[in-house]
């Protein structure tokens, strides 16, 4: 069902309702709430009151800093700046991922064509940190890993929110963080 969410996120641009997934959760003998509820508690996926999904890791159901536009699918929030990066890897194909950085809302625009992402600007990085503490990643560091114009901006703002430890990584190792996170998901 994980895999079924997914996939309607990167083809529609929405989150399935509950009742989409009913067929696919009773052939497990199971109802979609009670999947869903499993996926949310395992982190998978965070749900709103009314038990709709609100995101399904790396997508967002609400609006947010991070817009993937993906070839031949649809146009996608994500939550943060490597879920945005992990879009084009997990589903195999080509994306334009733009979001703004939070300090200077400069854009940051990053073309991915057969898995070689190009940035611009070309110093742009990705601040990757999480609050102390325990619970879904969407509270305690989605927030927190934006995309950054320069070092310099990553900077002033991890001086202005001294509860998130972390530190500004290159491309490289951006791409690397995601593609590890979302690169097998929809393998069978």
């Amino acid at each position: 069902m994980h895999q079924a969410v997914l996939r309607h996120f990167a083809a529609v641009g929405t989150a399935p309702e509950p009742g989409v997934l009913e067929p696919l959760a009773a052939e497990a003998g199971r109802t979609a709430r009670e999947v869903l509820e499993e996926l949310a508690r395992e982190d998978f996926l965070t749900l709103d009151e009314h038990g709709r999904i609100r995101a399904a890791y790396p997508f967002s159901a609400v609006a947010t800093r991070h817009r993937v536009r993906i070839h031949g699918g649809a146009e996608v929030w994500s939550i943060c700046a490597i879920d945005a990066l992990g879009i084009p890897p997990m589903l195999g194909r080509d994306a334009v991922i733009t979001s703004t950085d939070p300090v200077t809302s400069e854009p940051v625009i990053v073309t991915a064509t057969r898995g070689v992402l190009r940035w611009e600007p070309s110093g742009a990085v990705v601040f990757v940190g999480s609050r102390p503490g325990s619970g879904p990643a969407a509270t305690i560091c989605c927030d927190a890993l934006n995309f950054f114009a320069s070092h310099e901006s990553a900077a002033i703002w991890a001086d202005e929110h001294p509860d998130v430890p972390g530190s500004a990584v290159n491309h490289t190792r951006a791409e690397e963080i995601a593609a590890q996170s979302f690169g097998p998901l929809l393998e069978n």
